[in-house]
């Protein structure tokens, strides 16, 4: 028996091509919550930058942020592990050394370094995304925990980089960019410790995603589901695949896991 649902937002929840939610996924959760079922969302997005659910708002009752790294259940927070400093100025480094931008995410702030056009062009003019600071200088980002970085780097220069780093771990959700964590964050760490707070079985949560990020959490819940414009990868690590994001996909798995 479901007893508690985790859903990553872009490409899962919140369509690439129109930046909503469908209305079946809407009504799938409406009447997932209406049977007592518990609602989640898993992200890679830290808090401060979730804009784009608001069709489903009232019906969440905690937020796993920043791939794991800082998670919520009401007002509270039940993990909170970010990225050691050192590891942090060693990737900072590695962006100064070969060139690329990144995206910091800090407890209380959200900025960048090295800056280039690419974050702009995809957070906000692709994903929508809002709220990063572009002038927050690095000294004052330092001041926070640093929860997560997002390199704009090639996948070649991620393969350099994370053996330098094994503290970390990094995750690709977009072409373009990976999310970097402390290795004790992620979405299946992140999932297992809500359900703990809420002493609820892995065995009654279910996992929704798309991305390379959702594969520790779709593999950690009872049921892990992958959307139909998941990649391989993610595709593989779950128990089931349902439709594209466009085509119904979230009422899909609900119908077809007895959910709704």
């Amino acid at each position: 028996m479901i007893k508690a649902l985790f859903f990553d937002i872009d490409g899962t929840l919140v369509s690439m091509g129109t930046h909503t939610i469908p209305a079946s996924a809407v009504e799938a959760i409406t009447q997932a919550k209406r049977r007592g079922v518990k609602v989640f969302i898993a992200t890679g997005r830290p808090y401060s930058i979730i804009n784009n659910i608001d069709a489903i708002l009232p019906f969440i009752e905690g937020y796993l942020t920043a791939n794991g790294a800082h998670c919520i259940v009401g007002n509270e927070v039940v993990y909170h592990c970010p990225i050691p400093k050192c590891d942090v100025e060693l990737i900072l480094n590695d962006a100064t050394e070969q060139d690329y931008s990144c995206v910091v995410v800090g407890e209380t702030a959200i900025g960048t370094f090295n800056y280039k056009d690419n974050i702009d062009r995809i957070y906000r003019r692709t994903l929508d995304i809002h709220g990063v600071d572009y002038h927050l200088s690095i000294d004052e980002l330092m001041q926070n925990d640093i929860l997560e970085l997002t390199p704009f780097a090639t996948i070649e220069q991620e393969q350099q980089l994370m053996p330098r780093i094994p503290n970390c771990v990094s995750a690709r959700w977009h072409p373009e960019f990976m999310d970097i964590t402390s290795r004790m964050a992620d979405k299946g760490r992140g999932l297992a410790a809500i359900a703990q707070h809420l002493g609820i079985s892995l065995e009654n949560c279910a996992a929704f995603g798309d991305g390379g990020n959702d594969i520790s959490m779709i593999r950690a819940a009872g049921v892990g589901v992958a959307m139909g414009n998941a990649g391989d990868d993610v595709k593989q690590a779950a128990d089931f695949v349902t439709t594209h994001i466009d085509e119904d996909g979230i009422m899909h798995a609900m119908q077809h896991l007895g959910i709704v």
